[in-house]
């Protein structure tokens, strides 16, 4: 008998247990659904951030970035630095849009539209930024003189711009395949796409790692053939213009921003790849001050820097290339 009704019992666990599994998660409220606040069955904890976007710290990065936006746009007009420009101001126009979305998600931490615009445009926007960089590149190896470089002068941009669009295509897949697993609630969809995201920024870093590799190396040899130069009568352009002292010091500050901005643009990258390869809402991704200082601190120097420093007033022989003359290249005054 009492085997009989241990057989009984042990039915009838089998029969109700999933059918009181299955009421539990009916009752239980869906995430996917949260979309108008933060509610009891909607906490804050449970969004990818675990916070309230801060509101002055984010509405500062917005104007910022949208001011230098109108900067970058009208000093490029004016300069007609077309492909700089598009780099740039491609750069500080994601980076306004990505912090606009922090700020709708300030009122709303649940703000899809937000949050889909926040992650696609701070991610996609440091390249940008990047490839503005490397389009000056060319142009200080034609001026110093290209014999010192191991890659051809003409390949800089190519080369490199082609890279960081690679690593760009990577992101925005990555991002719409993230966002397309979201809104389904299928983690493994998610994966994937953080996973291309992820795959994107390593790759700008390398190719940001090779750039600078390649710069150092290029410094090193140019300072190694110092005797050779003097010796030689064909000069750079650069070496024509220390020799008659028309060499300006705007070279030399342009060279610094330059650097500045790698730098800046690099660490924010480097911060990156911890925050993402941790997945969504990982630890990291919860400090709001981490991602303040490491990513908008750092891309807001750098598109300070290269804004306010632009080539158009700073680098003569780039300017005067994009404008379709190529009078500082042969005369060796950067003076204006």
């Amino acid at each position: 008998m009492k085997s009989l009704n241990s057989i009984v019992f042990f039915l009838a666990i089998q029969f109700f247990a999933p059918a009181e599994a299955e009421q539990r998660n009916r009752q239980r409220p869906s995430y996917r659904t949260c979309t108008d606040g933060v509610t009891p069955q909607c906490p804050i904890s449970a969004t990818t951030y675990g916070y309230y976007p801060d509101l002055p710290a984010n509405a500062f990065f917005l104007a910022f970035f949208a001011l230098l936006f109108v900067g970058s746009l009208g000093i490029g007009i004016w300069s007609k630095t077309w492909t700089y420009t598009l780099a740039l101001g491609g750069g500080t126009l994601l980076e306004a849009l990505g912090y606009l979305g922090r700020v709708l998600m300030h009122s709303n931490p649940w703000n899809k539209q937000g949050f889909e615009m926040q992650i696609c445009c701070l991610v996609l926007g440091p390249s940008f930024v990047a490839a503005a960089i490397y389009l000056t590149l060319k142009h200080f190896v034609l001026y110093c003189g290209p014999e010192h470089s191991w890659l051809k002068a003409r390949l800089y941009p190519w080369v490199f711009v082609g890279c960081d669009f690679a690593s760009i295509v990577m992101q925005a897949i990555g991002g719409g395949v993230a966002a397309g697993g979201g809104s389904s609630d299928n983690m493994d969809i998610v994966n994937v796409g953080n996973n291309l995201i992820l795959a994107g920024i390593a790759f700008q870093v390398a190719t940001m790692s090779v750039c600078g590799l390649l710069v150092v190396t290029y410094l090193w040899r140019y300072r190694k053939a110092r005797a050779t130069r003097h010796a030689s009568d064909e000069k750079s352009a650069f070496d024509l213009g220390r020799s008659q002292g028309t060499v300006s010091r705007k070279l030399y500050i342009f060279g610094g921003i330059l650097v500045l901005a790698y730098v800046a643009v690099l660490i924010r990258c480097i911060y990156r790849l911890p925050e993402m390869a941790g997945g969504w809402g990982n630890p990291l991704m919860r400090k709001e001050k981490e991602f303040l200082l490491l990513d908008g601190m750092m891309i807001a120097i750098a598109c300070f820097a290269l804004t306010v420093f632009h080539p158009a007033f700073f680098f003569a022989p780039f300017a005067e290339f994009r404008k379709g003359s190529r009078k500082a290249d042969t005369s060796g005054d950067i003076s204006n």
